[in-house]
């Protein structure tokens, strides 16, 4: 573990350690969040699963995979989460704010996560859950598991960064102080959003692309049948015609959103489409 994230790590176990210091293990507990939905079913026990998100049960936004089948699922309706009978619910600042706060109104605990900008945000996610569920030596597994992953991916000293270019459906791209930036630089890529003007995650226009491609273009998956305006975008005539100029990798849409457990697999497949150039 580098030494910025171990602090990390450590500041987030003491912090919430106390924090749960007086609070029981929960045995029921029911996610609202697809990114949510991986990290605790890698930590916590199968029984303390009252339900994922119905994102679990979506190929392309499904952060779990076929794991999923396992556990019920709910649409993050207040009615269905009461329904279950949970003592711990997992939401992001994304969930239903009038699911939140109903069930805040019914007594359930609610446990609220932002969006990770940074690797070291996401393994305090990790700690943090795993505390909750009882499981911190679980959490510190997991995070050990990542790091190793991510050192694995690193490239090696004298190379130089590829440009490169995470496109999502609907055009997006994640630009500078974000959780895919980060995980582009550490596996030697350059973040050419950020040439286009990227600030944050935001559209990026797909003249700016053909102007000036990128030496890697990562695309997300598209769906069976019609394809949506974003799947569109994404097999455009125009960035198959770039041929030679750019290499053209599918990426997970599960991967461009999620941190966590999923920031293994991440880190291994940018680090497979950098040597694969070399």
């Amino acid at each position: 573990m580098s030494l910025p994230t171990r602090r990390a790590a450590v500041t987030a176990a003491a912090a919430f350690g106390l924090a749960g210091a007086g609070r029981a293990t929960a045995r029921r507990i029911v996610s609202l969040n697809p990114c949510l939905d991986a990290v605790l079913l890698s930590v916590a026990d199968p029984s303390q699963v009252a339900a994922l998100s119905h994102y679990s049960r979506q190929p392309l936004a499904s952060s779990v995979g076929p794991a999923a089948s396992r556990f019920p699922f709910t649409y993050e309706s207040a009615e269905e989460v009461i329904a279950l009978s949970p003592d711990l619910v997992l939401a992001s600042r994304h969930s239903s704010l009038a699911t939140r706060n109903s069930l805040k109104r019914l007594g359930v605990a609610v446990e609220l996560f932002s969006t990770p900008d940074s690797v070291a945000e996401s393994l305090e996610q990790v700690l943090r859950i795993a505390d909750l569920t009882g499981h911190p030596e679980r959490g510190r597994l997991e995070i050990a598991r990542i790091e190793a992953a991510l050192a694995a991916a690193a490239p090696p000293a004298a190379s130089n960064p590829v440009r490169a270019l995470v496109f999502q459906r609907n055009g997006l791209a994640s630009g500078p102080h974000t959780l895919m930036d980060e995980l582009l630089r550490r596996t030697g890529f350059r973040n050419a959003a950020v040439e286009y003007g990227a600030k944050r995650t935001t559209d990026v226009p797909l003249d700016s692309v053909l102007a000036n491609p990128p030496d890697v273009l990562f695309s997300g998956e598209t769906l069976p049948g019609a394809p949506t305006w974003g799947e569109r975008v994404m097999k455009h005539p125009a960035l198959k015609a770039l041929g030679g100029r750019t290499r053209i990798v599918s990426f997970p849409e599960h991967l461009m959103y999620c941190g966590g457990p999923n920031l293994v697999e991440s880190a291994t497949r940018l680090a497979q489409a950098r040597r694969s150039l070399a």
